[in-house]
């Protein structure tokens, strides 16, 4: 799964990065992103990316009961297309979800260590995610989950899942505006190559989401 993540770039990096026009409304760095917090996203809306803030934790649009949301950060690229909360979303509703590391715990006995994982060659990159939009009454919430797979060979020493990590040169590919078939989105998820990654043993003062200084990554022995 994915549970944690950060996001210490300052916006110009991003805007580069990500080849971005428009400045990004209300942007603010975070060493814990948590799930229910708003998180930067980025989305093709057919005339060229954009960035802004979607709420980590999907909400379909057709839920009757928001608090659906926190029960769905995540969904698993292997069956995303054949589930009613996802498979719509894959053909049109595909997003970005901007980081620089996450978070994973890996068992140690009866302990859980906390780890930083981050890209070797990229200090940014994009989780391979879906929104939705839910409006009930006055309220309108811009919603997101990050897709996830099974761990790749550096990964499952850690934990058997992990984020869909998108290499640089499929980013704009799966952000693309056209409609795909759910099977499609499927295909090409599993069609992507590993990224190549690097870890180090963090403080468990990370478990906190309350937690959110530099505390967070500072690695131990």
């Amino acid at each position: 799964m994915c549970g944690r993540y950060t996001l210490l770039a300052d916006e110009l990096e991003v805007l580069k990065e990500f080849e971005l026009g428009q400045e990004i409304e209300s942007f603010h760095p975070s060493y814990n992103v948590a799930p229910g917090q708003n998180v930067l996203a980025i989305i093709n809306d057919g005339n060229g990316k954009r960035a802004g803030y979607l709420r980590w934790g999907l909400i379909p649009s057709w839920a009757e009961d928001e608090k659906i949301g926190y029960k769905m950060i995540n969904a698993r690229s292997e069956t995303a297309h054949q589930k009613p909360s996802f498979k719509n979303l894959l053909t049109r509703k595909r997003c970005l979800i901007v980081a620089d590391s996450f978070y994973e715990w890996k068992r140690v006995s009866n302990e859980k260590q906390p780890k930083r994982i981050q890209v070797k060659d990229r200090k940014l990159f994009g989780f391979a995610g879906l929104w939705d939009k839910w409006v009930q009454g006055d309220r309108t919430l811009f919603t997101c989950t990050i897709l996830t797979t099974s761990a790749n060979r550096f990964m499952e020493d850690i934990h058997d899942r992990m984020p869909v990590i998108l290499p640089k040169s499929k980013e704009d590919e799966w952000l693309q505006p056209h409609k795909l078939k759910p099977g499609e989105a499927k295909e090409f998820l599993h069609s992507l190559a590993d990224v190549p990654l690097s870890a180090y043993n963090i403080s468990d003062y990370v478990n906190s989401a309350q937690n959110n200084d530099p505390l967070c990554v500072n690695p131990i022995v």
